[in-house]
């Protein structure tokens, strides 16, 4: 049969469920584990408390409709005139013991989400696995709004979900009991015959509830699949345009704003699409869940009228019947009421265990097949490449070869022509480059400080980006203000408390100065310069470079790019080149240290 699923694809389905949930619980259920079982504990333990006081509130109200409508049909005066002065008793506890479920209930979402939400944060940031993820391109879209939205979408109602079957499943064992002794059999007379039908209400409230439940998979079936998909669509339009906001200038400059104006609406065209995909299912759903609401207080009526016309029920006792019948369908019917909100919590769910086997496979020995380079702490104070070979993620080699020994204080310039894999060098000894064999050791205790030819300043305080990643605290305003004025940046000086979006009111030239300022305070122990002074003037980059050298003397300075004369002021050079069977090699020339053009050029003062 066109479009019926077949056994093996029902049973696919299951196990995906089934492993879905298992992997939610074991993650998100280490909430209840470790330090924040006590806290954890105690919350869930209020819900249940407040939980069974609602029930017995609910239960109390029950009663009251019996009493005051019994008393209506006695046309006993006063006993209606007390169970009216007895209701607002009755609705105190509702409203108190409502205020205590909120406040349980609420405080776990909360709590519970913050967990999750450092939980995920701790394993996408450590271990550079954000970065990892990036550059292998896992496939593993927008992780931050899978750890901003999706852990909120699903533990908020996963917390609601639980309140509401441990609610139902009281609900229904206690009310059933009400349909049994109030409403008691019903004698139905068919062909000639008498035929007592025990329980009737309870009958009837059980067939109700079942057979609506059932229909709502069959409708709803395909409301999990498209609340993801549009998720993922929300996700990407959303990361676009915070692309084109960080981008404003560049896009501004190329007059490309109609270009990413038209991307934008093509990307919200597709969003568009599955946001009406998930309206038609709602649609589908709303079929039942409105019929479902009109039936319901109708239905226990019909089913008691026989008995109350033949004089065998009251009109309180068929209020009373009512009442727990829908008290009863609301039990049964929890599936049916909160489908949407099943699917929606299956979508958010599947999003935050792909991110968490995405982290898992960030760690894995390899990629794809491809090795990854072997990192390991040196002995001494060097940096050593032993049999190093850079892949990249293809498998296709990068460097086919780089042997090299770095030692403190040596200025090292790595030269070539474009494109043989000077970056990735650098990156491979800073830790960012994974795919390659080999070894490379560095010292463990060893801070290494990259900067690129346009250097990440994160926003905030001006004096905090300067001294990152130890933050002012660390170091002093002085030192900030000296390196401001050695880098030629001083007339930023008046701006060190100022918050702003740095890496986007400051020119391209100011940046890499801020960016040498930061060395120039923070003095790491390993300096990596890609291309570091390309903004600046040739006499800029010596002297700049020189300070560099003089103020980090034990330092290892490893640089590409950069003037002419930039490369006099080094110990070691290193050339990539090809050699006679095309592979790229690493190749130490010597040293071209030329003393004299240090003496030369003219030096900025020094940071004491």
């Amino acid at each position: 049969m066109t479009g019926t699923p077949c056994e093996p694809e029902l049973e696919a389905r299951r196990e995906g469920r089934t492993y879905l949930l298992r992997a939610f619980v074991s993650f998100a259920g280490g909430y209840w584990r470790g330090p924040t079982a006590r806290a954890a504990a105690a919350l869930s333990l209020g819900l249940i408390v407040f939980l069974t006081f609602k029930l017995l509130v609910d239960v109390g109200m029950n009663r009251w409709n019996r009493w005051f409508f019994d008393a209506l049909e006695r046309h006993d005066t006063g006993g209606a005139a007390l169970a009216a002065f007895a209701f607002p008793v009755l609705v105190f506890f509702v409203a108190a013991v409502g205020v205590g479920i909120l406040r349980c209930r609420e405080t776990l979402q909360v709590r519970w989400r913050e967990w999750c939400t450092e939980k995920l944060l701790d394993r996408w940031l450590s271990g550079r696995r954000f970065y990892r993820m990036r550059v292998t391109r896992s496939g593993m879209e927008n992780p931050e709004y899978r750890i901003s939205d999706d852990v909120r979408m699903a533990t908020e109602p996963l917390t609601d979900f639980a309140i509401g079957l441990f609610t139902a499943v009281l609900t229904a064992s206690t009310f059933v009991v009400i349909l049994w002794t109030v409403g008691g059999g019903l004698n139905v007379s068919l062909g000639g015959h008498d035929i007592h039908v025990p329980a009737f209400m309870v009958i009837g409230a059980l067939v109700y509830g079942l057979v609506v439940s059932a229909f709502m998979p069959l409708v709803g079936a395909q409301l999990s699949s498209s609340v993801a998909a549009r998720n993922e669509a929300e996700a990407r339009f959303r990361a676009e345009m915070i692309a084109m906001r960080e981008n404003a200038e560049a896009i501004v400059l190329t007059q490309g704003e109609g270009h990413a104006r038209r991307q934008l609406t093509r990307t919200y065209a597709a969003l568009t699409k599955t946001w009406l995909r998930v309206v038609g299912q709602h649609a589908r759903i709303t079929w039942l869940t409105n019929g479902n609401a009109a039936m319901v207080p109708v239905f226990p009526l019909v089913l008691a009228a026989p008995k109350y016309l033949a004089g065998d029920l009251s009109l309180g006792e068929v209020m009373q019947l009512a009442s727990a019948f829908v008290q009863v369908q609301i039990a049964i019917g929890w599936l049916v009421d909160n489908y949407s909100r099943v699917a929606e919590w299956v979508a958010s769910a599947r999003r935050i265990v792909e991110l968490n086997q995405a982290l898992d496979e960030a760690d894995s020995a390899a990629q794809n097949g491809v090795p990854i380079i072997a990192r390991a702490p040196a002995e001494g104070r060097e940096v050593e490449l032993e049999g190093l070979r850079l892949l990249r993620p293809s498998g296709e080699i990068v460097i086919a070869r780089a042997h090299a020994r770095f030692a403190p204080g040596d200025r090292i310039i790595v030269s070539g022509a474009a494109g043989v894999g000077k970056s990735s060098l650098l990156r491979a000894i800073a830790g960012l480059w994974l795919w390659g064999e080999g070894e490379i050791r560095v010292p463990a205790d060893q801070q290494i400080c990259y900067v690129a030819a346009n250097p990440f300043l994160q926003p905030g305080r001006l004096s905090d980006v300067i001294c990152f990643p130890h933050g002012l605290e660390a170091h002093s305003t002085a030192a900030c203000l000296r390196a401001l004025e050695i880098c030629g940046a001083d007339h930023l000086a008046d701006r060190l408390d100022e918050n702003d979006h740095w890496d986007h009111v400051l020119s391209a030239s100011e940046k890499q100065r801020v960016a040498l300022a930061r060395i120039l305070v923070t003095r790491p122990d390993i300096v990596i310069l890609e291309d570091a002074f390309s903004c600046l003037s040739a006499v800029e980059q010596i002297a700049l470079f020189d300070c560099l050298a003089r103020v980090l003397p034990s330092s290892i300075l490893i640089t590409t790019g950069g003037a002419a004369g930039l490369a006099d002021l080094h110990s070691r050079r290193f050339v990539l080149e090809r050699d006679g069977a095309s592979e790229i090699r690493l190749t130490e020339r010597g040293a071209d240290l030329n003393q004299t053009a240090r003496g030369s050029q003219p030096v900025m003062r020094v940071l004491k």
